[in-house]
């Protein structure tokens, strides 16, 4: 299948233009052929049909009996009841008028010192979109009168050698660190140990951590009670018809950018402004729509399940991660809401251009074919100053310059790409971009049938580290109650009536071993597998710690 058109007229036809969103989507180098948007007219009919229901209200995911609701966060009018109505504004308002308070020194520290940092403790939705807005806009900030917008930094794994790097960071400014805690259940696992880490480190430190800390989470949650027994500084809600990586637009997006000083009205009149654009039916006129059927006539059409983006600006280097959650995690499943399997999914992976064209460029042009590009451009250059590298040609004319050579390039060897542009990175084209991509996700998986707001797959790993925790406690006990005894893994494995789960016992008592503070001592074997372990008590054993209260 070719072109039919010379690549001028086909990039005339197929350039979408919104002036209003700063936003054009050139389609040009897809090779889809001109009958295909008639060819999926009914489909798109009836995703444009779920949309509308889903606005509404509807149980839109079925497995957990939930609304889906994050467009009622930049439109609250659009909410089902005026209950949901009211709670969507008064959070908006509590979290101007808290960044507010903490950025003019209203709010102060348990030491009485002006915050001037904040540390995001999350993981997932509650991470990444926070971390790409604050990168993305990361100096694009107003200070106005008395106003100080504070620093970021994140803790966003259960990593404690990456933890110990954040809070080393930190160290010197610790009196002046406003802790924001982000979990939606209360309980996820990653996020409590993080809390419980920078908790221990306020304690060395003598610091009073409630008097510096905010909640972001369910009403009702583990983690909205324990704030308000300790009595936190402050506690924001999310609702359950809010999915972590449709967050952004909730509190869990908005109270880091204002406290960063980014205009958070612009940034949601941009993801408003582009949902009115992408509400629209008439698929020619909708930038949503249109990429759902690129994606879908990739996928679905020729195979080809990567999708590689390419961002051409450094403030964009984290919206790879940030669609990886959003695309993989909603559209990567088992089975679709007929019960079928199908495995559907598409793989988001990337770098930044023109890093990319040093990196693995090479592969895209030579290597198999299986992946499509997404070209991410931001045309404005520089605000201010310029400099010319050569006669008449800036820094920015290069990065441009590379960016074309690449679409090129892919377009000879006849590899597709799809090139979304906007003028520079505002709040305001944030908005925009995120929720772009959030509708155009909705409209695939409508497309495919699948549900979007759930992820199963997730909860198959979790399972799997709650059996790997219980089974440490199980080896932990019965050491310590054969105390000086020692036996191998495939000893120990028979001991607790668990030969099948010798390989993990092994790996377990190696882990336990290599890291001290579990004081199990690793006897020499003959080989790796007739090593022998024990429990030698080194220091005494801190009750706190082994409950994990320290």
């Amino acid at each position: 299948m070719g072109y039919k058109t010379s690549s001028w007229e086909r990039y005339k036809k197929f350039l979408y233009t919104n002036e209003a969103l700063g936003l054009t989507l050139d389609l040009s180098c897809l090779n889809f052929p001109e009958t295909y948007f008639q060819e999926m007219h009914s489909p798109m009919e009836r995703a444009f049909q779920l949309m509308r229901e889903l606005e509404k209200g509807a149980i839109a995911n079925p497995d957990e009996e939930r609304m889906v609701g994050h467009y009622w966060l930049r439109n609250s009018s659009l909410a089902p009841d005026q209950s949901i109505e009211t709670e969507i504004r008064h959070t908006m308002e509590k979290v101007e008028e808290f960044g507010r308070a903490v950025k003019t020194g209203q709010i102060l520290s348990a030491t009485g010192q002006r915050f001037s940092r904040f540390l995001l403790i999350g993981i997932g939705g509650s991470a990444l979109g926070p971390q790409l807005i604050c990168d993305a806009l990361r100096g694009k900030g107003k200070e106005e009168g008395k106003e100080r917008s504070l620093q970021a930094y994140f803790l966003d794994n259960t990593d404690p050698d990456g933890i110990d790097r954040v809070l080393d960071q930190l160290s010197t400014y610790l009196e002046e660190t406003l802790v924001i805690v982000i979990s939606k259940s209360g309980g996820t696992i990653e996020t409590r140990n993080g809390m419980l880490e920078v908790q221990a480190y306020f304690k060395t430190k003598a610091l009073d951590f409630p008097r510096q800390a905010v909640a972001i989470t369910l009403s009702g949650s583990k983690l909205d009670k324990l704030a308000a027994e300790e009595k936190w500084l402050e506690r924001f809600y999310i609702w359950d018809w809010v999915g972590g990586r449709t967050s952004v637009t909730s509190a869990v997006g908005l109270l880091p950018a204002v406290l960063q000083g980014i205009d958070i009205n612009a940034f949601i009149e941009g993801a408003r402004d582009c949902d009115i654009v992408t509400r629209k039916e008439e698929v020619r006129q909708n930038p949503a729509a249109l990429m759902a059927l690129m994606w879908h006539f990739m996928v679905q059409k020729t195979g080809k399940r990567n999708m590689v983006v390419l961002p051409y600006r450094d403030s964009l280097q984290l919206i790879t991660r940030y669609l990886q959650q959003l695309v993989m995690e909603s559209l990567g499943k088992e089975k679709n809401l007929a019960g079928e399997v199908v495995h559907a999914g598409l793989t988001v992976y990337g770098n930044k251009g023109s890093t990319d064209q040093h990196a693995y460029v090479q592969q895209l042009l030579d290597g198999p074919h299986d992946f499509f590009v997404t070209f991410i451009e931001v045309q404005q250059d520089r605000r201010e100053r310029t400099v010319f590298v050569e006669e008449d040609v800036t820094s920015g004319d290069y990065l441009k310059a590379f960016l074309e050579g690449t679409r090129a390039g892919l377009s000879k060897k006849g590899r597709e790409s799809l090139t979304l542009s906007f003028q520079e990175v505002t709040p305001y084209t944030m908005g925009v971009l995120i929720a772009l991509f959030e509708r155009t996700v909705s409209f695939y998986a409508a497309l495919i049938n699948v549900n979007a707001y759930h992820q199963p797959g997730v909860e198959l790993g979790k399972k799997g580290a709650n059996h790997y925790i219980a089974l440490q406690r199980q080896i932990l006990q019965y050491l310590r109650e054969k105390k000086g005894q020692a036996f191998t893994a495939e000893e120990l494995a028979a001991e607790l009536k668990q030969p099948e789960e010798t390989e993990l016992i092994y790996k377990l008592l190696e882990h336990l071993s290599l890291n001290k503070y579990h004081d199990v001592k690793k006897e020499k074997g003959e080989d790796s597998f007739s090593v022998k372990y024990l429990f030698q008590s080194i220091n005494p054993i801190n009750p706190d710690l082994l409950k994990g209260k320290a």
